[in-house]
């Protein structure tokens, strides 16, 4: 049997996994419980789950959402899974924590300089977050199709972008979406984007 793992993103659960069921007919359909919100630490989380995964599965087909797809770009899937599906994907951290440096009138100096920083708006800026990004740029080979909300306010629109051309992903925009695709017609929408990609596969 082939299976598919769904890997939510920050605010989510594991249980979300239940909605993508009906979108996968005779897959076992899971989503890891991972911990951490550090990509070193999440990526191995979801590593060992995808793995665990494959030993039992014929094939394992890769759902993630938000940052959770940032964390799997980190997991070292190659192998392990033979196609992904992205929804709202953050693939560009370092631009990510630049916006919220500026956003919090945070320099680069500062951030080395005191190690963490927290911010106005709820988020901590670290240092080791961003040495960590820069130091391990993104290598991703899975065939990859991507679902981008035209709304998306957190996620600027050239980031996905670039990020499909260089790794020859097929991108999808839903004009006038969320970046949490939550409403009826933003689900709507989304599972017959997953059915349509589906039926190309095969």
């Amino acid at each position: 049997m082939d299976a598919v793992i769904y890997v939510h993103g920050k605010g989510g659960s594991a249980s979300e996994c239940e909605r993508y069921k009906p979108l996968f007919p005779g897959y076992e359909v899971t989503g890891p419980d991972y911990r951490s919100a550090v990509p070193w630490e999440a990526g191995k989380e979801i590593h060992t789950a995808v793995r665990e995964l494959k030993a039992r599965a014929d094939g394992v087909v890769l759902v993630a959402n938000s940052i959770g797809a940032f964390f799997c770009l980190h997991a070292d899937l190659s192998g392990l899974i033979r196609r992904a599906y992205f929804i709202s994907p953050l693939v560009d951290m370092e631009r990510m924590i630049a916006d919220m440096m500026r956003w919090a009138n945070v320099t680069e100096t500062e951030l080395r300089k005191k190690g963490t920083i927290s911010t106005d708006f709820g988020e901590t800026l670290s240092w080791e977050y961003l040495d960590f990004v820069r130091r391990r740029p993104i290598e991703w080979s899975v065939p990859t199709q991507i679902l981008y909300a035209g709304g998306d306010e957190l996620i600027p629109a050239e980031t996905v972008r670039a990020f499909a051309e260089k790794h020859h992903a097929g991108l999808t925009v839903m004009e006038g979406g969320e970046h949490w695709f939550h409403t009826e017609e933003q689900l709507r929408f989304l599972d017959g984007w997953i059915r349509r990609n589906e039926e190309r596969y095969g």
